[in-house]
């Protein structure tokens, strides 16, 4: 691969993780190429980019990014598949569903979820359980949209009891 080519690959890595904003860098090697073939099947139809680049053309695209992102360089060893992903839970919702069993691999090297940064396998299972933005969002909408529905049925139901009142006071008079 000559410069111009590992610049290309350097650019298209920094477009990507600027674009979804969410990575995981795991770990594949051992896997067999029906094995892989298999994740990568997954990630399609999970909405999940996968690419496998080499380590050193990783590191310069993320050196790229806006803020300080060398935490991930150390898990940068081996070979290493991203995934990028709108869905910053997505990815490690897949590699568990692609480990149920015996299987040890996929490995989460590391994670890099809208600026946060998750470096080894122990993160998995606190990533899995992420919220969405979007689902985020609804809890909000959710939680606003309660108190105002409070307020309009108590209106609505005392509005029903002071016409009550004002007809059986004009009753009387």
């Amino acid at each position: 691969m000559n410069r111009e080519e590992k610049q290309e690959v350097v650019l298209a890595l920094q477009e990507k993780m600027q674009e979804y904003g969410n990575f995981y860098i795991a770990d594949t090697s051992g896997l067999s190429v029906e094995k892989v073939n298999n994740i990568r099947r997954k990630c399609f139809e999970s909405g999940i980019e996968m690419k496998v680049a080499k380590n050193t053309l990783i590191k310069i695209a993320i050196d790229g990014l806006e803020g300080d992102s060398s935490e991930i360089f150390p898990a940068l060893k081996g070979q290493s598949a991203l995934l990028f992903s709108k869905v910053g839970n997505g990815p490690a919702k897949l590699i568990k569903a692609l480990r149920k069993g015996k299987e040890e691999k996929p490995q989460l090297k590391a994670a890099y979820i809208d600026s946060a940064i998750f470096v080894g396998d122990n993160h998995l299972d606190s990533l899995v359980s992420l919220k969405s933005r979007e689902e985020l969002i609804g809890e909000i909408i959710g939680l606003l949209q309660s108190p105002a529905k409070n307020v309009v049925s108590a209106l609505q139901s005392g509005g029903n009891k002071i016409a009550g009142i004002v007809k059986t006071l004009q009753e009387r008079g």
